[in-house]
C-alpha cells in the first residue's frame, strides 16, 4: 500500500519560505513554438508545458536515443570508445550527397572510432554517422533500433517510438513527445555524466575532406552554446515535416534545466526562442532549500526487519523551484510504498517528500533511509507474519 502522511505546513522546512505567506502564480511565458516543455532537474518541477504530450516527428532529435544506447553500452563495457567500425560502401552510398541531409562526410571503406562517430552524431548531426554506428554495434540498423526501443521502455517513454537510428522521415513510424525528449535528456545527463560532458558541448568538429583536399570543419548547431551561461547540450533537429526543434540543457550554479522546443519556422527563430526560453527558466524562477542535507523528516514502517521503523532523511539539500521573489505557503506530505520490506540500507531511496503550493507545479523530492535495517531472524519474521494475519 502507499502511505501518505500529512505534515504541518512545512514546519520542518526553512523559515524563510514562510516569512510572507501567500499564493504565487507561475511566471508567464509566450512562445510561437507549437510545442514547448521545460523541467528543472534539480527539483523535478515542470516549469512550462505546451502540448508536451503531443506526438511529433523528431527529425535529428531521435539521435539522442542513438547516443543514449551507445553511452549505456560503453558504460557497461560492451562498447569501447577506441573500437574501430568500418564504413560499408552501401551505407556510404545511401547517406552521402545533398539528398541525405546532414553528414559527417565519411568515406567508403574507412575505419572510424566509436568516439569520432559520436562526435559526428552529436556535433555534426551526421545521418551517415548514426547508421554506421548502428551497424557496427548491432550488425544492422533495424537490430540497433530494437535496442533503442528497449531503452525507450526502460525509461518509460510512453509517447515515443523509434524506426530509424537518425530520425529520417519514415512515414510516421518514428515519433516522440517533448516530455519524453526531456526525460531522455535527463537520463543521459544523470546516468552518464562523464560521457555527456565529453561529447555534448564540443563547439565544432572536423572530419572528411573536400574534393580539393581541404579538411571539413563544421560548427555545432546547438543554439545555446556561447549564448547562455552553463549551456552544454543537447541536440537540434530539422526536417520539412518537423520544422526546427531543439532539446537543450544548461547548468547555472548547480541548478540544471532541460528544455524542448519543436515546430519552429526557421533556423534563426530556433536560436532566438531557445535562448529566450532558457533565460526565462533561470531568471523567472529561483530555488530554495527546504530540507538541509541529513535532516530527519519522518519515520517509515518496516516489514520483517530488526526494527519496525526507519528514519527518513534528506540525502542531499532538497530544493524547490519557485517564482523569483515568491514566498508561498506550501503543504508537504511523505509518500512511500509500505511497509518497506527489510533489509534496508542507509542512503537507500525509500520515500518521497511531495510539496504542493497553490498555482505552482507539484514537486517531488527524494528521501533516503537514515540507517541500515537488517532483516529479522526466523522468529521475528514468523511473529511478523502472524501479526499481519491476526493484527496486533
Amino acid at each position: 500500500m502507499t502511505r501518505s502522511s500529512r505534515l504541518p505546513t512545512l514546519s520542518i522546512l526553512s523559515a524563510v519560505l514562510l516569512a510572507v505567506p501567500g499564493q504565487a502564480a507561475a511566471p508567464a511565458f509566450d512562445t510561437p513554438a507549437p510545442i514547448a516543455f521545460m523541467r528543472d532537474l534539480s527539483s523535478g518541477a515542470v516549469l512550462f508545458a505546451k502540448d508536451a504530450d503531443k506526438r511529433m516527428p523528431p527529425a535529428s532529435l531521435a539521435k539522442m536515443m542513438t547516443v543514449y544506447v551507445a553511452f549505456s553500452l560503453i558504460a557497461g563495457g560492451q562498447l569501447k570508445l577506441n573500437q574501430m567500425i568500418d564504413v560499408r560502401p552501401e551505407t556510404w552510398k545511401q547517406w552521402h550527397g545533398p539528398a541525405a541531409g546532414s553528414t559527417m562526410f565519411l568515406s567508403p571503406g574507412e575505419k572510424v572510432s566509436v568516439a569520432n562517430l559520436l562526435y559526428g552524431i552529436i556535433t555534426l548531426s551526421g545521418n551517415d554517422a548514426c547508421v554506421v554506428l548502428a551497424e557496427g554495434v548491432s550488425g544492422t540498423e533495424p537490430a540497433f533500433v530494437t535496442q533503442m526501443n528497449a531503452a525507450r521502455d526502460r525509461l518509460h517513454l510512453t509517447g515515443s517510438n523509434f524506426g530509424t537510428s537518425n530520425g529520417w522521415p519514415d512515414n510516421g513510424v518514428t515519433y516522440v513527445t517533448a516530455r519524453d525528449l526531456a526525460t531522455l535528456a535527463a537520463a543521459t545527463i544523470q546516468q552518464y555524466p562523464k560521457l555527456y560532458k565529453q561529447f555534448y558541448s564540443r563547439p565544432d568538429f572536423t572530419w572528411g575532406k573536400t574534393m580539393g583536399g581541404a579538411a571539413i570543419k563544421q560548427d555545432n548547431r546547438d543554439p545555446l552554446l556561447g549564448r547562455v551561461a552553463g549551456a552544454d547540450g543537447l541536440k537540434t533537429g530539422h526536417t520539412e515535416e518537423a520544422g526546427y526543434g531543439f532539446t537543450g540543457s544548461a547548468d547555472q550554479g548547480g541548478r540544471r534545466l532541460v528544455m524542448v522546443l519543436a515546430g519552429l519556422g526557421s533556423f534563426n527563430q530556433r536560436i532566438d526562442e531557445s535562448v529566450k526560453f532558457m533565460n526565462w527558466g533561470f531568471r523567472a524562477w529561483q530555488q530554495k532549500i527546504v530540507v538541509a542535507k541529513g535532516r530527519h523528516v519522518d519515520d517509515a514502517a518496516v516489514q520483517m526487519g530488526g526494527s519496525s521503523h526507519v528514519g527518513l532523511t534528506a540525502g542531499e539539500d532538497l530544493k524547490v523551484t519557485l517564482p523569483a521573489g515568491a514566498v508561498p505557503v506550501m503543504q508537504s506530505r511523505v509518500v512511500y510504498d509500505g511497509p518497506i520490506k527489510a533489509p534496508v540500507k542507509a542512503g537507500q531511496h525509500v520515500a518521497d517528500l511531495v510539496i504542493d503550493a497553490p498555482g505552482l507545479p507539484r514537486q517531488t523530492l527524494p528521501l533516503v533511509a537514515e540507517a541500515d535495517v537488517a532483516q529479522a531472524g526466523f522468529f521475528g519474521r514468523a511473529w511478523a507474519g502472524l501479526t499481519s494475519i491476526f493484527g496486533g
